[in-house]
């Protein structure tokens, strides 16, 4: 993967006649330094319909300065973005391009717009001389290259982190320059203000959440979802730690809501689209749920005393975590990268777009968004109902997983509620937590103890003995009985209280 970089900077209105004021008087700032000054070219290149840009995603190929070369810049949080560059080359770096692929949908990338700029650096640093920050004022030519051209003109300023810095320098030079006149810059980018200027600015990917309708919390609550889903797969295609998990999260978010929601949007149309968003979560959860088991197994193997680890047990299970893991990671891109996983985005696309409201969909939200809660609780009592009901055994542990589902479709259910239901769904949601919890790590024991007793059969075969894969087989047992037990107890604090009328 190319090299990757965290920017933090801060923008700034100027003119030409600004004049930047002294920052040695900055707590932390020693000296100033003149830089130099830069010319820059860069062209940014988007879908024709600037999906890109509508979600604040830019990517540029620039000449000049000490950083030539291709730029991918993904959002993290305000001012704050991760820029992924590539080596200078006429077409789009493959590398880049695919880290943005489910934003692109295979629309082609070209030329949009073209900014020149001439920079003036200074070095902020401090007293042994080290680089605090970077602070560049720009005067900018853009062109756009798209929709009958046009141009624009302006000056900027950019204060930006050096790597490992305090973004409280940050702050402290922004009063300055606000005690100077110097305002805040009203776009978060070079490119959405070209945009704007030039012609057309692309439509608002993330419109603000509505609060009215029950239709209208639903929606809001699946877009936020969507979004989350397409910015992990930027993680995940980027070997992100927990991009996977949080993707398979946000997916799994969906599909709950699909079917918690059915009095809102209508059953018929989203169904095909909730088994689409089971089989990705699925897919998914093949790697994650391998990492889960191999760390449980490590960590159980860790606490059996040296005198208890009766043959090579760690390179037996060395050589059967390598080889399911082997290949996980390109098939999960063969997955992004594949039609059905892009047709399931368009679907959500047109979802959001032009969603199937039933006539719930227009009532206020508190009644329909606590009815929806009341069955899953509902579901949730019943199946964990039958599953104590039945002896000890597969089929209970198969019941116990059912249930441990329900609890989290129940959870996903009264989390979104919270800001219109209050307490009510906090607290209902944090007890499903608790139960999920239980439940989940009981799964996980049923699991293990599957995958411990093919660890014995594999070391039997190869003459070896098995007795410490059985000691770790009799401790999930324990460990599962234990869950069992406590499950009746953390049950009995899950309440309706406050949200049955």
């Amino acid at each position: 993967m190319a090299e990757t970089k965290r920017e933090i900077e801060r923008k700034y209105e100027a003119t030409t006649d600004t004049r930047v004021p002294d920052l040695t008087r900055v707590r932390g700032v020693s000296r100033v330094v003149d830089a130099g000054t830069a010319d820059l070219d860069a062209v940014y290149y988007d879908t024709p319909g600037l999906r890109l840009a509508a979600h604040s995603i830019t990517l540029r190929r620039r000449t000049g300065g000490g950083d030539a070369g291709w730029h991918l810049k993904l959002p993290v949080a305000p001012g704050v973005r991760d820029e992924i560059g590539a080596p200078l080359d006429d077409d789009v770096p493959p590398s880049l391009a695919a880290l943005v692929r489910a934003r692109t949908r295979g629309d082609a990338l070209a030329p949009v717009v073209r900014l020149r700029s001439s920079r003036d650096v200074r070095h902020l640093l401090d007293g042994d001389g080290g680089l605090l920050a970077e602070l560049s004022t720009d005067t900018v030519h853009a062109e756009r290259l798209t929709g009958g051209g046009g141009t624009a003109r302006w000056t900027e300023i950019e204060v930006e982190l050096a790597d490992g810095g305090d973004p409280a320098l940050l702050d402290a030079v922004g009063k300055r320059l606000r005690k100077a006149g110097i305002r805040p810059a009203a776009s978060p980018s070079k490119l959405a203000r070209a945009l704007e200027e030039t012609g057309t600015p692309p439509r608002a990917a993330r419109p603000p959440a509505p609060d009215g309708t029950a239709g209208d919390h639903v929606l809001a609550y699946l877009r936020a979802q969507v979004d989350a889903l397409l910015d992990h797969d930027a993680g995940l295609r980027r070997d992100r730690p927990d991009a996977v998990h949080q993707m398979r999260v946000a997916t799994r978010r969906l599909r709950s809501a699909l079917r918690s929601h059915r009095a809102v949007l209508d059953r018929e149309a989203t169904a095909p689209l909730a088994a689409e968003l089971k089989w990705l979560a699925a897919e998914l959860g093949v790697d994650r749920d391998r990492e889960v088991l191999d760390a449980r197994l490590l960590a159980a193997l860790d606490t059996v005393p040296r005198t208890l680890q009766l043959g090579p047990v760690r390179g037996r299970l060395r050589r059967w975590s390598a080889a399911r893991e082997a290949g996980s990671r390109g098939r999960l891109l063969e997955i992004l990268d594949g039609d059905r996983y892009l047709a399931l985005l368009d679907a959500l696309d047109t979802l959001l777009a032009d969603p199937p409201l039933r006539p719930a969909a227009a009532k206020a939200p508190e009644k329909v968004l606590a009815k929806a809660i009341g069955k899953d609780y509902a579901r949730v009592a019943a199946r964990l109902e039958r599953a104590l009901a039945l002896d000890p055994g597969p089929e209970r542990d198969t019941a116990l997983h059912e249930a441990r589902k329900a609890a989290k479709r129940a959870r996903y259910s009264a989390e979104p509620a919270a800001p219109v239901l209050g307490r009510p769904a906090r607290r209902l949601a944090k007890g499903m937590k608790a139960v999920q919890r239980l439940l989940g790590d009981h799964q996980d024991s049923v699991v293990a103890r599957e995958a411990l007793r093919n660890l014995a059969v594999q070391a039997n075969g190869a003459g070896e003995s098995s007795f410490t894969w059985g000691l770790l087989y009799a401790r999930e047992e324990a460990a599962a009985a234990a869950r069992e037990r406590e499950l009746p107890e953390a049950w009995a604090k899950v309440s309706l209280r406050g949200l049955d009328g």
